[in-house]
C-alpha cells in the first residue's frame, strides 16, 4: 500500500466526523458521553528475538471501541507509522461500519509499531504471537475478533488462532476471521473488501446516471483492495487509466491491462515499468480527470491543500480515512459524490462475519453465497444511506454516521448502564 504523511491526526478526524454526525442527529450529551469514547484501550510491550540474537521490543495495541452490538470487531495491523490515536480512530470507524451494514459486531482494532518489509518470516511470526500472548485477555470469538489489516495476512490470522487456541487447549478458529480456508476461513473473503466497493460503486454510477462501461478509473494503493476493485471494474468495462503503490504510479490514457498488471505486482511486487504505462507522480493520480477516484492506501491522502485539484466525479473510499474533513467540504462544494469509508470498505468486516458464522456453525459456504449476500448487504446499505443523504440533505459522509452512530445509540438506550 502507498504510504502518506499524516497531515490530520486521525482520531482528531473521527471525533469530528461524529459530532457533525451527532448534531445532525440531534444526540443528546447524556449518549454521546457514551458512544463517542472507546471502552478499552490496551497498550502492550512486545519483546522479540530477532534473527541476529538481539532482543527488540515493539510497541503493540488493541483497542475496543464499542461493543454495545456484540463483539468487537477489527484488522490488526503491522506499519511503521502505527500509533494509539490511529488504532482508535480506526476502532471508531469499525463501531460505525458494522453498524451501518447492521452486522452484530462492535469497533476494534489492532496494531504493531513496526516495519515488516525489514523482518523476516521467523521474526513475524515470534512478534505476532508475543502480540497475541499479550492482548490475550481482551480476544475471543464471543469478545474481540480481530482480522488482517495494513502488512498482515491469512498467515498472520493463522498465527493468532494457534497462539490463542493453544492456550485454551482446544483449536477455536473464530477468534479471527481472513484466515486460510483449510483453517476455516471463508471463500470470498480475501477479495471480499474489493468487491463491496465495487458493488458501491455501481450503486454511485446508477444514482449518477454515470454508465460504468467506459467510465475512467484511477486507484490510488494497488493492494488487495485495490487491485480487486481495478479487476472488478474492467471486467465490468471501466478503463482503469491510473494506478500507484509504495513504489511508484503509472499511466495509460486509453487504460490498462488490468489482469497483466496484477500478474506483474505479484512477480514484481510493484506496478512500477508496467509495459505501456508511462510514470507519473503519485500525487498527479489523484488530480487526473476522471469519473472514479479509488483511493485505497492510508489515511490522509486528499487533504485541504490538493482537495481543490482532484478531478473525479466519484471518490470511492476504499481505505480508511483517506479525506480529511476539510478536503470533504472543498469536494463537496465542487459536487464531487463522496462513498465514505465506512460503507465503501465495509465488505470486508461483512464478509468476516460471514466467516465467522460459518466457524460458529461448522457449516461452510459456497463462493456464490458469499457473494451473493455481500452485494445484497453492500446495496442494501448504500440506499440506506443515500435516502438519508437525500432526505436530510447532508453529505454522504454525515448520512452514513447518522445511520451507525443511529443504530449503536439506539442499542445503547435499550440496553441501560450495568449496574
Amino acid at each position: 500500500m502507498l504510504a502518506t504523511k499524516l497531515v490530520d491526526n486521525a482520531y482528531d478526524v473521527a471525533l469530528e466526523n461524529f459530532d457533525a454526525a451527532a448534531d445532525a442527529l440531534g444526540l443528546d450529551n447524556d449518549t454521546r458521553e457514551m458512544i463517542k469514547y472507546p471502552e478499552r484501550v490496551l497498550t502492550v510491550s512486545v519483546p522479540v528475538r530477532m534473527d541476529d540474537g538481539r532482543i527488540k521490543r515493539f510497541q503493540g495495541y488493541r483497542v475496543q471501541h464499542s461493543t454495545a452490538r456484540g463483539p468487537a470487531k477489527g484488522g490488526i495491523r503491522f506499519h511503521p507509522q502505527v500509533t494509539l490515536d490511529e488504532v482508535k480512530a480506526l476502532a471508531t470507524w469499525m463501531t460505525w461500519k458494522c453498524a451501518v451494514v447492521n452486522i452484530p459486531f462492535g469497533g476494534g482494532k489492532g496494531g504493531v509499531t513496526c516495519d515488516p518489509k525489514h523482518m523476516s518470516q521467523h521474526e513475524l511470526e515470534h512478534m505476532t504471537r508475543r502480540y497475541t500472548s499479550a492482548i490475550l485477555p481482551l480476544i475471543g470469538p464471543k469478545q474481540d475478533i480481530p482480522a488482517p489489516d495494513v502488512y498482515t495476512n491469512s498467515q498472520t490470522m493463522a498465527w493468532i488462532m494457534d497462539t490463542y487456541s493453544m492456550t485454551k487447549g482446544y483449536t477455536i478458529p473464530g477468534v479471527v476471521t481472513g484466515k486460510p480456508i483449510s483453517l476455516g476461513g471463508s471463500l470470498g473473503r480475501n477479495e471480499a473488501t474489493g468487491r463491496g466497493v465495487f458493488y458501491t460503486i455501481q450503486c454511485a454510477c446508477e444514482h449518477l446516471g454515470i454508465p460504468l462501461k467506459g467510465a475512467t478509473v484511477a486507484v490510488q494503493g494497488f493492494g488487495n483492495a485495490g487491485s480487486v476493485t481495478a479487476q472488478l471494474l474492467h471486467e465490468a468495462g471501466a478503463k482503469v487509466i491510473a494506478v500507484s503503490d509504495s513504489v511508484g504510479a503509472i499511466f495509460n490514457k486509453d487504460g490498462l491491462d488490468v489482469p497483466e498488471l496484477i500478474h506483474m505486482k505479484t512477480i514484481a511486487g510493484h506496478v512500477h515499468g508496467f509495459p505501456g504505462s508511462e510514470s507519473i507522480d503519485p500525487a498527479t493520480l489523484l488530480t487526473l480527470k476522471c469519473d472514479i477516484l479509488v483511493p485505497a492506501a492510508l489515511e490522509n491522502a486528499v487533504t485541504a491543500e490538493n482537495a481543490s485539484s482532484v478531478g473525479a466525479r466519484i471518490i470511492a473510499e476504499a481505505a480508511n480515512g483517506p479525506l480529511t474533513p476539510a478536503a470533504d467540504r472543498i469536494l463537496e462544494s465542487k459536487g464531487a459524490f463522496i462513498i465514505p469509508d465506512i460503507l465503501c470498505n465495509a465488505g470486508g468486516v461483512t464478509v468476516s462475519y460471514f466467516e465467522w458464522v460459518q466457524d460458529e456453525q461448522h457449516l461452510f459456504w459456497e463462493a456464490q453465497d458469499v457473494y451473493n449476500r455481500l452485494e445484497k448487504v453492500m446495496k442494501t446499505s448504500f440506499r440506506d444511506v443515500l435516502k438519508i443523504h437525500l432526505d436530510r440533505v447532508v453529505p454522504m459522509r454525515v448520512a452514513a454516521n447518522m445511520l451507525g452512530i443511529g443504530r449503536v445509540a439506539e442499542a445503547i438506550h435499550l440496553r441501560g448502564i450495568y449496574p
